[in-house]
């Protein structure tokens, strides 16, 4: 039996691995190759590695766990998940299955985009989510603002700090009152209501916005909040819902690291990882040392 199957080799799945690996703990890693961020171009605020391809990093991360025989990484979809007793048994894609004392869920976020031309197509090439993560690369180029209401508000005047340039695109009745107007207007920020058509581009990059009166607003990019969708179909195989408030284990065995649980950065993820590695390794211990000492009793 493995101490530990993890699902997701994203930055906190190949985290934990790392540090559990190290623990001299048995792993099995299984991914789907569906990361959160396959369509950026790069990863920013992590240390050592800003500018990183995700691709790269998530390469070198695989590559480092190597040198851990006891850590097993596997392409491939968990189907199934199924306490059994004091265990939980799992089925591969291939029908095989698995069994370990303890389940990491790091199956990430899916990020909804509005159902409109173009989004899904330059989404991480001109369509972005996070300005932290983004916007230096567009410093002082003119962008365009997806939102409605106090969120779109907030977003547009956060990305002052990166371009004066800003238009928020409310596609629709903006859900603005006259202050916030007002005060968007004092920061010249302009409103656009027109509902959009689609975005355009050129070689993967977003160039403009076509609004459904048939004019034409040229964006270098488009911030906007998605709707991430967590991946807990596995969770709710298991019989659990999501926590209302942070715990972990979130059940007996159970464990979730990452954007599935809490939405990070890579480096926080990384971080997320790390700190649910040790804590594994330790409620495994605690099971080892408690078994171990009745056995001592009873001699």
């Amino acid at each position: 039996m493995l101490d530990v199957i993890i699902v997701g080799a994203g930055p906190a799945g190949l985290s934990a691995a790392l540090m559990l690996g190290r623990c001299r703990r048995y792993v099995l890693v299984c991914d789907s190759g569906q990361p959160r961020n396959a369509s950026s171009r790069a990863v920013h605020n992590f240390l050592t590695r800003d500018g990183i391809s995700p691709k790269e990093f998530r390469q070198i991360g695989r590559d480092q766990l190597q040198p851990y025989t006891n850590v097993e990484l596997r392409a491939t979809t968990v189907t199934e998940a199924v306490r059994e007793g004091n265990s939980f048994a799992v089925k591969l894609a291939d029908n095989s299955i698995h069994t370990a004392r303890s389940l990491l869920l790091a199956t990430g976020l899916i990020d909804t985009l509005p159902n409109i031309e173009g989004f899904s197509q330059f989404f991480g090439a001109g369509v972005y989510s996070c300005p932290y993560c983004d916007a230096w690369e567009l410093r002082d180029q003119p962008l365009a603002v997806f939102g409605q209401g106090a969120a779109g508000e907030a977003l547009a005047l956060q990305l002052l700090q990166w371009s004066r340039d800003i238009v928020l695109c409310t596609n629709g009745p903006s859900q603005l009152d006259a202050r916030e107007i007002a005060f968007l207007t004092h920061h010249e920020i302009r409103i656009c209501e027109e509902p959009i058509a689609r975005l355009e581009g050129f070689d993967q990059q977003l160039e403009r916005i076509v609004f459904a009166d048939g004019s034409v607003l040229p964006r270098r990019a488009l911030f906007l909040q998605t709707k991430p969708q967590r991946r807990v179909e596995l969770l709710e195989k298991l019989g659990l819902k999501m926590p209302e408030r942070y715990q972990q284990p979130i059940a007996p065995g159970v464990f979730m690291a990452g954007d599935v649980y809490q939405t990070r950065w890579v480096s926080g993820a990384v971080a997320d990882g790390a700190e649910l590695g040790v804590l594994i390794n330790k409620e495994l211990q605690k099971e080892d040392l408690t078994r171990s000492y009745r056995s001592f009793k009873e001699e």
